[in-house]
């Protein structure tokens, strides 16, 4: 099975401490890739219901790759 992350794969991210309480990792599910360069891009995560309720928001974009990781 392949990490690669692609659109529609399940994923948790981490906010950091710069999210203050917020900070955690969250679920949800990736709905768009913004290639940046040749090794990163934006990947655009539509939480799940529970992290909407927790954020206030529907949708993130992570870009540092050490922040999103691919559920199985």
């Amino acid at each position: 099975m392949s990490n690669k992350i692609k659109i529609g794969d399940h994923v948790r991210i981490q906010l950091d401490a710069k999210f203050g309480e917020q900070a955690s990792w969250y679920e949800g599910k990736v709905i768009k890739i913004d290639p940046y360069s040749e090794h990163r891009s934006f990947y655009w995560v539509e939480l799940n219901q529970e992290a909407q309720a927790v954020l206030k928001i529907k949708q993130i974009s992570i870009f540092n790759p050490k922040n999103i990781q691919k559920i199985d």
